[in-house]
Order: structure tokens, then C-alpha cells, then sequence
């Protein structure tokens, strides 16, 4: 399962918001349920609005969403490529996951004292991505010579690997993440042997009062903020509220449903920042329902159908009926009513993987 790493400054509202993203929410029991692996990492499942409406139509009440994993990376101090504070273990975490989703703190609060004296969400951010710089660039230095070594003994591989290092270590003087350097397609595939923490998808989790959520343009510093992840990152931003999701956890169902109307939302956030860390790891989600359960299944963005069809059992990778040219882009599923009648007196025709064999019409969810 792939993992995404909450990061961020200490008070920002980081833990509280993996406490409440890993904590059985009662207003949500279907879209939060959750394992605990252990004290820092959670497993999430994924909300899918899709889920319901299909477990209604084949009369099931079992619903299986998709799931991710989540962790709460050691706190991050000015000089932690240096090892300072916690550095290196959140060097280290870093380095293990497959995505970030950086907290950044945009609101005041007197009795929560910010780490850096002031509450300066760009500046928070560029604390964090200059420490994971610092860091790539010492590993970028390291693994250049171990590859001139071997191009020298005319090895065209590790040459390659020297001419993308070479490019990168002015891109990282400059204080340019790793991921938003000019490359090819080659080079970015070559990008990612070399492991670096600026490579990594990063979403940025904004955390707002309660009262902003309704409408987060009404806070300056997310405005601004966005803007400059957009420009200077070229990163989405998400407008959460950590401690509003942290009252939902502890309230009944129809408490949380009062909560939410006097606030004039439907959710804290969490459920677009959930949404928005699964599609940033590159995953997506085809479904199956029967009696028995209705189902989310997980797949990289890009994989085909017969690889879908293998997410559920490797024999049917192997035998499902598939065009050249098939490719699943979404859920496509036949009624039961129109294919029943003709399921057992029709032999399939092979129509590609989005019909289901018996020449039913597709229904595009």
C-alpha cells in the first residue's frame, strides 16, 4: 500500500489532523474507518461517492472503499539537513514515503504558540523544502561520483545518469526542487532512481478555523498562500480545518450533522485532502458489486484493464476478453437487468474491456 508523509512545522495543526484522519469518526463510520499499524501510521480509506449508489442497486450493505496509508513524520527544525532536532529521522521518513502532504499553519491563534514567532504559512513552506534541498543536493554530490567512476569505464547508463546530475546541481543552488526541473521523459524516469525528497509529489493541507472553511478566500493567507504554491511549486493547496475534525471525532452522528449545518459546510475538509493525496500518488479506483459486498479497487493511474482486472485475482489478467487498444479510464458497468436475460443463451462477444462480454451497453459512472 502506498504511503503518504503529513510534514510541517510543530504547531501547525500536523498531529491533529493525522489523530483526527486515523480516528473512527461516528458522523463518518463508512468514509473513516481505520487500523492503526502503529503510533504513527494509519491506514484511511478512501471516501468514494460511487460506493453508495452501486451497493443500492445490487442490494448490499457491505461497502469497501480504497484505502491508503498515512504518516505522521517526526517534527521538522530549521537545520534538520544538518541533524538538527529530529532531522534526520525526518529525513529518513521522508525518503520512505511516496508522497508529502505538507501542513502549513494560516491561522492566528494567541493560545497556540508558532514555532517561527510569527504565523507565515510561505515562509513555513520554504523552511521545509529548503532542508529537503539541502538534503538532495549532498545526495545528488555523492551519487555524481559514483557514476562518473563508472562512466568512465564507457558505461552509457551511469553517462546518462552523470548529465541529468550535472543539470541538477545548479537547478538545487538555486533553491528549485528536484521535480520542477525541465526534462524528458527519459529523465524524469531516471529522476526517480535517484530518490531525492524534492522529486516527491507534494500537496499542501492549509489549516484554517472553523469559521473559514465555509468560504477559505475570507483568509488572506491562504489566498496568498495558494497563489504562490501554484506559482512557485506548481502544487495544489487544500483548506482544511484540523480542529474542527478533531470535535467531529468526538461527537454522535446527528451531533456532527447539527455541527456541520451551523458552520454551513458538509465536511472539515478532510474528505477533498483524502481525495486529493489519492490522486497525488497517482491512484484511482474501479468498482465490483455483488450480494456480498460492493467494492473499491485500487490501481495506478495508466494501468490497463487486464492489469485492473488482476488487482482482483492474477488469473483474470490473464483471461479477460481485451481490445489493443483497451484502456480502463473509469468504471464502466452493465446493468443487471439488461444482461441477465441473455447471459446464459448468448456466447460474450469480445467487445473490449469496457462492455462486459454479452454486448450490454456500458454505464459510465
Amino acid at each position: 500500500m502506498l504511503q503518504a508523509g503529513i510534514v510541517g512545522l510543530p504547531n501547525v495543526g500536523k498531529s491533529t489532523l493525522f489523530n483526527a484522519l486515523t480516528k473512527t469518526r461516528k458522523a463518518e463510520a463508512a468514509n473513516y474507518p481505520f487500523c492503526t499499524i502503529d503510533p504513527n501510521v494509519g491506514v484511511v480509506q478512501v471516501p468514494d461517492a460511487r460506493l453508495t449508489p452501486l451497493a443500492e442497486l445490487v442490494k448490499t450493505t457491505t461497502l469497501i472503499p480504497a484505502a491508503i496509508e498515512m504518516v505522521d513524520i517526526a517534527g521538522l527544525v530549521e537545520g534538520a539537513s544538518k541533524g538538527e532536532g529530529l532531522g534526520n529521522k525526518f529525513l529518513a521518513n521522508v525518503r520512505e514515503v511516496d508522497a508529502i502532504v505538507h501542513v502549513v499553519r494560516c491561522f492566528e491563534d494567541e493560545d497556540v504558540i508558532h514555532n517561527m514567532g510569527r504565523v507565515d504559512p510561505v515562509a513555513d513552506a520554504e523552511v521545509i523544502m529548503t532542508e529537503l534541498i539541502l538534503a538532495d543536493a549532498e545526495s545528488v554530490a555523492s551519487q555524481l561520483q559514483k557514476n562518473l567512476k563508472k562512466a568512465r569505464g564507457n558505461d552509457k547508463d551511469a553517462a546518462a545518469s552523470v548529465a541529468l546530475l550535472e543539470k541538477l546541481i545548479p537547478h538545487l543552488d538555486e533553491g528549485k526542487p528536484a521535480n520542477l526541473l525541465p526534462m524528458d521523459e527519459d529523465e524524469t524516469e531516471r529522476l526517480k532512481t535517484f530518490h531525492l525528497l524534492s522529486s516527491k509529489p507534494m500537496l499542501y493541507a492549509c489549516n484554517l478555523k472553523e469559521d473559514e472553511i465555509a468560504d477559505p478566500t475570507t483568509n488572506p493567507r491562504f489566498v496568498a498562500f495558494r497563489e504562490w504554491a501554484a506559482s512557485q511549486q506548481d502544487a495544489a493547496c487544500c483548506a482544511i480545518s484540523a480542529k474542527m475534525e478533531e470535535e467531529l471525532s468526538e461527537l454522535e452522528e446527528e451531533e456532527a450533522k447539527e455541527y456541520l449545518e451551523a458552520m454551513g459546510v458538509s465536511d472539515s475538509g478532510v474528505t477533498s485532502l483524502i481525495q486529493a493525496t489519492y490522486d497525488l500518488l497517482g491512484l484511482a479506483s474501479f468498482l465490483t458489486a455483488g450480494e456480498k459486498e460492493a467494492r473499491a479497487w485500487t490501481f495506478r493511474k495508466g494501468m490497463t484493464a487486464p492489469q485492473c482486472a488482476g488487482v482482483i485475482h492474477t488469473d483474470f489478467e490473464k483471461k479477460i476478453y481485451q481490445s489493443r487498444s483497451g484502456i480502463l479510464r473509469g468504471l464502466n458497468i452493465c446493468r443487471k437487468h439488461e444482461c441477465s436475460s441473455r447471459r446464459r443463451q448468448t456466447p460474450p462477444r469480445r467487445e473490449g474491456v469496457h462492455f462486459c462480454g454479452w454486448g450490454c451497453r456500458p454505464l459510465q459512472m
